[in-house]
């Protein structure tokens, strides 16, 4: 029996864009572990057959001390598991976790989620991380990458492995996220941010916006679903000062959300693919988001949605009264296109078949 080791760093993450490809896996008679923090999806994960190993991931710290236990924990992880190819995904695992692979002669299978604030930002932090990318990454059997641009950055650092794919992104449910019936005409505009609130993903442009549409539509309403990062909570406290946006928090189930809204906004800084357009798309509601890639190639603009300069309230704004202005058939439109173009090029089964492929190749 095959064994399948994943290294990841949110159990979330995980069951939510990859509990397809697990359930293949299992089906599959493959034995399936999973190394990352316990959170509430690891049950599930269990109950469908996987073995967990709890695996703590400071996911956005960089201590030396921290990502050099996590590194050998992985490397007793290996020695304990045995297994037969390893998946990595996100920044640490796929640098610790590859490292710890390589040592040990294990062949695995590394995915570019995303570059992370700590590369866009630059400087020395940008350095190292690329640096030990090219000792981890560059040995791969196979890296799959969510975006173009990321694959040029890594090429571009020399960091490239020799066999690669470039997937689009984690790609969506289609039969979970089905098309679900738009928003009456008589029930007033919502738009709904999907997210951590943070700087990077333009939560601060998007309040800024809010504001100046309210004061001409009222009754408009946004929607911020998503936990607030604790630095920056006094920040979105201040911006948020009259209550401009509605901070849900946290949610388990989003359809019931992505459901009841007009479309779906996500100013973002950078993203490998966004999966929150992924799955608004695949339920027939119009996207309007950064150009940048990961976000830009989800949408069709004008058609499925909007697109518009990052970093800039005035451009979030006026994507946003772009859609104000339309019709209520139009918009509807829109929604239905946004899903026509998920079942054409973004169909989960087609991450999952590469996948496969390329288990294949090391079996």
């Amino acid at each position: 029996m095959k064994k399948i080791l994943i290294f990841a760093n949110l159990d979330m993450g995980l069951y939510n864009f990859r509990k397809e490809l697990l359930e293949t896996f299992l089906k599959k008679g493959y034995e399936v572990y999973i190394s990352l923090p316990m959170g509430p999806r690891v049950k599930d994960m269990e109950a469908m057959g996987c073995k967990f190993i709890e695996t703590p991931v400071d996911r956005r710290g960089m201590n030396p001390i921290a990502d050099l236990k996590l590194f050998f924990k992985y490397r007793k992880i290996l020695k304990q598991v045995k297994p037969d190819v390893v998946l990595t995904y996100t920044i640490k695992p796929n640098i610790y976790g590859g490292l710890a692979c390589r040592m040990a002669k294990v062949p695995y299978l590394s995915n570019i989620t995303g570059l992370g604030s700590a590369v866009h930002n630059g400087g020395v932090v940008a350095k190292i991380l690329m640096m030990l990318y090219r000792r981890s990454a560059k040995f791969a059997s196979c890296l799959f990458f969510q975006n173009s641009q990321n694959l040029e950055f890594f090429k571009e650092k020399k960091a490239i492995a020799k066999n690669y794919v470039l997937l689009p992104g984690s790609g969506v449910n289609i039969k979970e996220y089905t098309y679900e019936k738009y928003p009456s005409e008589e029930t007033n505009l919502s738009f709904l941010f999907i997210g951590r609130l943070m700087r990077d993903k333009g939560v601060g442009e998007l309040v800024e916006a809010a504001r100046n549409i309210r004061k001409d539509y009222p009754e408009i309403t946004f929607d911020l679903v998503g936990f607030c990062e604790e630095e920056y909570k006094e920040t979105f406290d201040t911006l948020n000062e009259g209550n401009v946006v509605n901070a849900l928090g946290q949610q388990q189930n989003v359809r019931e959300f992505i459901k009841s809204h007009s479309a779906t906004v996500l100013p973002s800084y950078h993203e490998g693919t966004a999966n929150v357009l992924l799955e608004s798309a695949s339920s027939g509601r119009p996207c309007i988001a950064s150009n940048i890639p990961g976000c830009k190639e989800i949408i069709d603009d004008a058609v499925t949605g909007y697109v518009f300069e990052a970093r800039s309230a005035a451009a979030v704004e006026e994507a946003l009264r772009k859609f104000i202005l339309l019709s209520h058939d139009e918009r509807k439109q829109m929604g239905v296109l946004g899903r026509l173009k998920m079942e054409r090029e973004y169909d989960r089964q087609i991450i999952i078949d590469h996948y496969l492929r390329e288990i294949g190749k090391v079996e």
